[in-house]
């Protein structure tokens, strides 16, 4: 028991949480727990995942934002390799954080886990080369009920760590780029989401 710690409200968001697994190491490597229900409901966080979720991405791909409409999805998201800068952004209509955002960098060093509740925006962009990047859900994926937020809207104004360009009233990476001369690479449909205006 007792093997994480949690930063409640992180950003001074409500919902968002920074969880820190116990880490032993030694000359072998290390083990860690990455989840167990016991220390989360401990911390308060009762939640019920139906659905775990990973992807592999290069340098650059910037995945989001996404959220769900009818149904949405809490997320406990975690790096197993690489780096990524990790992003939430309020939508609850009523929240007095609403259209606020947070960012943190989740990598296979630091190890930490970053919960999104239901009603945030999420997405992620890779830092490091190459990122393999897992998540625990509490919905299931419903086609057809996806949304989603431009990643440049300026309104919200995620700054995106190493990327440079100006917006140019499109959520297409045309214009962007990161300090390397890494192009950002995004969906076509990501690349259509709209501004909260």
């Amino acid at each position: 028991m007792g093997q994480i710690t949690v930063e409640k409200n992180a950003g001074g968001i409500e919902g968002l949480c920074v969880i820190t697994p116990t880490v032993h190491g030694d000359a072998r490597g290390y083990f860690m727990e990455t989840y167990n229900q016991k220390d989360m409901e401990e911390a308060g966080l009762t939640m019920t995942f139906v659905q775990d979720n990973q992807s592999c991405s290069t340098k650059g791909v910037l995945r989001g934002l996404h959220f769900q409409k009818q149904f949405p999805q809490g997320k406990l998201v975690r790096v197993m390799r690489g780096k990524v800068f990790d992003v939430a952004v309020d939508l609850r209509e009523g929240s007095r954080t609403y259209r606020k955002w947070f960012g943190i960098e989740l990598s296979e060093e630091n190890k930490k886990q970053f919960y999104i509740p239901e009603g945030f925006a999420h997405g992620f962009l890779v830092l490091s080369d190459i990122a393999e990047f897992c998540y625990k859900c509490t919905d299931f994926y419903h086609p057809g009920d996806e949304g989603g937020l431009a990643w440049n809207d300026p309104e919200i104004g995620v700054k995106w760590p190493g990327v440079i360009g100006e917006y140019n009233g499109k959520a297409s990476t045309e214009g962007y780029e990161m300090e390397d001369g890494t192009k950002l690479v995004m969906s076509e449909k990501d690349q259509q989401w709209s501004t909260l205006m």
